[in-house]
């Protein structure tokens, strides 16, 4: 009797198993990509502000980098409204798009966020629209070479 109850846990575990081994194959990578909307906010929508001017100061805005993110976010929202955000915080703190990281301070304490919202700033200044910038993050996470310190 017991073998035939090892038997079953084995052939159990092997279905287990290549139950797993198959999803892997109808994994969509798209799935992954962060929450950002694919067009420039409406103009009769208004958005939460990008905390700006005498807000940027305090414990959370020790570093000079911290302060500059947010002031360059400021300058290009409607293209942060349009990318994701690769620290995922869609998923943890109900954030839509990268812009929602800069309408509170979670931008000031992830280094994803800065990086991110420092190369679309460098993008929008060479003229990059906000789909290719959204295309580089997502394909290249080209961002990731921004170095915080010298911003």
């Amino acid at each position: 009797m017991k073998s035939q109850a090892k038997k079953r846990w084995y052939l159990g575990l092997a279905v287990f198993g290549l139950t797993v081994a198959s999803y892997a194959q109808w994994a969509n990578p798209a799935d992954d990509v962060p929450a950002y909307n694919a067009n420039a906010p409406l103009k009769v929508g208004a958005l939460p502000p990008i905390i700006a001017g005498a807000k940027l100061t305090g414990d959370n805005f020790r570093f000079p980098w911290q302060v500059h993110v947010y002031q360059q976010a400021a300058k290009i929202g409607n293209v942060l409204y349009q990318l994701p955000c690769y620290c995922h915080c869609d998923r943890s703190l109900g954030h839509t798009s990268l812009r929602s990281c800069y309408e509170g301070l979670h931008g000031t304490e992830c280094s994803t966020c800065a990086k991110e919202a420092f190369y679309a700033f460098q993008q929008v200044k060479l003229g990059k629209t906000p789909a290719q910038i959204r295309a580089a993050i997502i394909n290249q996470h080209a961002y990731e070479s921004i170095d915080l310190e010298k911003q």
